[in-house]
């Protein structure tokens, strides 16, 4: 099992947070307001979309993580943007990961919510991958926050 915490790159995923938050901009340059975009990943990118959702300074529609982790966790707190608040979260893991494990999905659910944060936690009998059951959950998510 990797040492996901040990092995976080600071550096690198303030540098992705802000290629992140350059490409919501752009899509802001075409019309789509904040609060109609979503931020979305499997593994590395769940990080990203944790670490840029929790941090950003303009309400967004939602954040789906899935198979991932909160990056810099121990930062989050102090760093997360009021903006995001009630932003609503999908967070789905394979119960028999074996790139990130499953107590550090649970990990990042109960910072989250100990945060306040509106979180549906959603697991699957699945390794680090996506099933079918997932993808419709994802949908109704998508259809409820995108009313």
């Amino acid at each position: 099992m990797p040492d996901l915490v040990r092995r976080e790159d600071e550096t690198g995923l303030r540098a992705s947070q802000k290629a992140i938050e350059a490409l919501i901009a752009r899509e802001n340059a075409r019309g789509i307001p904040t609060d109609r975009i979503v931020l979305a990943g499997f593994s590395q990118g769940c990080a990203m979309s944790l670490q840029t959702g929790l941090r950003h300074p303009e309400k967004l529609a939602g954040i789906i993580g899935l198979s991932g982790y909160l990056p810099l966790a121990a930062m989050a707190e102090n760093e997360r943007h009021p903006a995001n608040h009630d932003t609503p979260i999908f967070l789905a893991h394979g119960t028999m990961d074996p790139v990130v494990a499953f107590e550090r999905a649970q990990a990042t659910l109960e910072a989250l919510q100990k945060m306040s944060y509106d979180v549906r936690f959603k697991t699957y009998p699945m390794p680090h991958s996506v099933c079918l059951e997932e993808i419709h959950d994802i949908a109704a998510f998508l259809r409820e926050i995108l009313k």
